[in-house]
């Protein structure tokens, strides 16, 4: 996922109290309350989530929106559904502005001494020229701004520039890191360099993609990810000496191309025309198997799906489940499904999206909607175990809520705490060993009772937005500080994505 999340997120851990829950059975007696707590105690239970995880990580693997590995994964998860005894299920198409795929990335210093520099080329990177590797000297351009560009003038054009950075601790970090992008290239295109190196923020050699183009368009030049430890050598080299490296970019490039994602719904019995969505990523990069970012959240929402249909449950709105594919690459896939049934958005009360790990859920991001708080709080009153009540206002870029939001569909993003995800986010470490089980069991029992309560509740819920009410939570948000850093605010004043009225 590429979260780009506001400026400062507060999360707080909450001690897990489970209380048996007394409830009379019968085809719709239960309240929805009793409902909900039964669907949250199925979920901590024996269910087949870890399993479903373990088969998508390990035998399917690491899976880029345009790969075959991800094709896989759509006809996966739609056989999953399917397993769980959902009868509608859709593969539905929408389309990728690029492709990209990394194939091979390889990097020597050849001067003033000899070794293998480890990197991986950073999304949307074009290859080097096919007939020969390029060759250049290297030259530090600190933290890569603009400023420091220019500062370099003419030393920097036709270089390999290498930029250094900080470690990475928190998501503050994280953001900075996305933050530069624009710019940064902006100002490498400006200097003519040959290449762009950045140093990994992960140390101990773990590498990473992080997509340098936040709208998929083609990079102007070879940008490649380079292990914190080499860089800080070569940097060490440049300081002393003229160095010198040969890098070698072998990327898959193509233009536009369809792509799907997984739709499967459980139809209402009074009002199946309204509609609360749950839904997760299912699409990853490729260094490691995605299985925080975001394998552990496509498994949780199969397993509310299964859930519901074992204790043979109907719910009085629908409740649609989408694995979105094209997440990393900018959002295309909810986008797409946006587009797709724009003219069921009135009717989509509420969409609920999971994306930041197996990190323990202390509430939902109201993305700048406080009317949602206690539609939110009465649904999660019946989840005694489970003592909820982080539910910022903030508003979230960079995840699948993201079209929804635009197009005024109320929306909520699980708030995670993202210690345990941050180190191996897009990383060859996110792998299946990294996802907590008991914590994504909470996760899933956390969500079916929202989603069922949503669903099933006879109270209203706050209406969708008009176009002008969308910009004015923006601004209040400051998503359109966000939105102009990372490209994306054109899209929204040109009508491209969002609301129209």
């Amino acid at each position: 996922m590429r979260k780009l999340l506001s400026f400062a997120l507060a999360f707080v851990t909450f001690v897990c109290l489970c209380a048996p829950t007394q409830f009379i059975v019968g085809s719709h007696a239960q309240s929805d309350a009793q409902t909900a707590q039964r669907l949250a105690d199925r979920a901590i239970g024996q269910t087949p989530l870890m399993n479903d995880l373990r088969e998508l990580c390990d035998q399917i693997g690491g899976r880029p929106t345009g790969s075959p590995a991800c094709e896989r994964a759509v006809e996966w998860g739609a056989a999953k559904f399917r397993a769980a005894g959902v009868a509608d299920v859709k593969l539905e198409p929408f389309t990728v502005p690029n492709l990209w795929l990394g194939q091979t990335a390889a990097a020597e210093c050849i001067a003033p001494e000899h070794f293998t520099v480890r990197l991986a080329a950073a999304p949307y990177s074009p290859s080097t020229p096919t007939n020969r590797p390029l060759e250049a000297r290297v030259v530090l351009v600190g933290d890569g701004s603009p400023e420091a560009f220019a500062k370099l003038g003419a030393r920097v054009r036709g270089a390999i520039a290498l930029v250094t950075s900080d470690e990475m601790k928190t998501l503050d970090d994280l953001f900075a890191e996305y933050l530069r992008n624009t710019s940064m290239v902006e100002a490498a295109r400006k200097a003519q360099v040959a290449a762009l190196l950045l140093q990994s923020t992960r140390p101990r050699g773990l590498l990473y993609r992080h997509p340098i183009s936040f709208v998929a368009q083609p990079v102007p030049m070879p940008v490649a990810i380079v292990s914190r430890e080499h860089a800080a050598r070569l940097a060490r080299l440049a300081e002393r000496s003229d160095v010198r490296v040969r890098l070698n970019l072998s990327n898959k490039t193509g233009g536009a191309y369809q792509a799907r994602n997984v739709i499967a719904e459980i139809r209402g019995r009074e009002r199946p025309d309204e509609v609360v969505l749950l839904g997760a990523h299912l699409d990853s990069w490729d260094l490691g198997t995605g299985a925080q970012d975001n394998g552990v959240n496509a498994a949780l929402v199969i397993d509310v799906a299964r859930a519901i249909k074992q204790l043979h449950l109907r719910p009085r709105r629908t409740i649609r489940f989408a694995l979105f594919t094209g997440e990393e690459q900018g959002m295309f896939g909810s986008a797409g499904y946006v587009r797709s049934h724009a003219n069921e958005l009135d009717k989509h009360v509420a969409v609920v999206i999971f994306d930041i790990g197996s990190g323990r859920t202390t509430g939902f991001f109201l993305n700048g909607r406080e009317e949602l708080r206690r539609p939110v709080e009465m649904a999660l009153r019946s989840c005694k175990w489970l003592n909820i009540s982080a539910n910022p206002l903030d508003g979230i870029d960079g995840t699948d809520n993201y079209d929804f939001l635009l197009s005024g569909v109320p929306n909520l993003v699980a708030n995670q705490d993202p210690l345990p995800y941050l180190p191996d986010y897009h990383a060859e470490s996110d792998v299946f060993d990294m996802v907590n089980a008991q914590e994504a069991k909470r996760n899933a029992g956390l969500a079916a009772a929202l989603v069922w309560s949503l669903a099933d509740t006879n109270a209203p819920l706050p209406p969708r937005q008009t176009r002008a009410e969308v910009e004015q939570l923006l601004k209040a948000t400051k998503l359109d500080e966000q939105m102009r850093a990372f490209d994306q605010w054109t899209d929204w004043e040109t009508h491209r994505r969002g609301i129209s009225r």
